[in-house]
């Protein structure tokens, strides 16, 4: 690999040329990039893997049942509770987390079941459920962005607010 070759500057820095030209354009476009376009996905990917986890529960009820008895053990609730709310949990909130409606209390509802299943369930998937964290983190923090129904929302209903926000 051929480096252009370095020159001094004026103020005794060394620069590559074009390389670092090169690296600076793409960060900035890369920077560039609007929030709206970013949380897209991450409210889309968060919301299916709730909504999958749902379909998945409706597709035998009886497994799931099953499951919540033998394997899930959620303390302090009865196994058909347990699978009710989660069902309730994963039914309601991946919907709104793709519209983009109620962003951050689903995403902080979502975090918090997160948290039941790492912590109660299946201790040993952190890895998995840190990219979780991650998604609904993100969307708790930073809210749905300007393609979503929370922001048309607040455009209309607290008009200054959203003026001073970011996209």
């Amino acid at each position: 690999m051929k480096l252009v070759p370095t020159a001094t500057s004026a103020t005794g820095q060394r620069s590559t040329g074009g390389i670092s030209a090169a690296v600076e354009k793409t960060f900035a476009l890369l920077e560039a990039v609007p929030y709206a376009l970013l949380a897209l996905p991450l409210r889309v990917g968060a919301a299916a893997v709730f909504w999958n986890s749902a379909m998945s529960k409706l597709a035998n009820w009886d497994t799931t049942l099953m499951l919540f008895e033998d394997e899930y053990k959620v303390p302090l609730l009865a196994p058909e509770v347990a699978a009710n709310m989660a069902l309730a949990v994963e039914l309601v909130f991946p919907p709104l987390l793709v519209l983009g409606l109620l962003t951050r209390p689903a995403a902080a509802v979502l975090l918090a079941m997160t948290a039941v299943i790492q912590i109660f369930v299946y201790p040993g998937s952190w890895p998995t459920h840190i990219q979780w964290v991650g998604m609904l983190l993100v969307l708790l923090c930073r809210g749905p962005g300007a393609i979503s129904i929370d922001h048309l929302l607040r455009r209309r209903l607290l008009p200054g607010a959203a003026a001073a926000a970011k996209p």
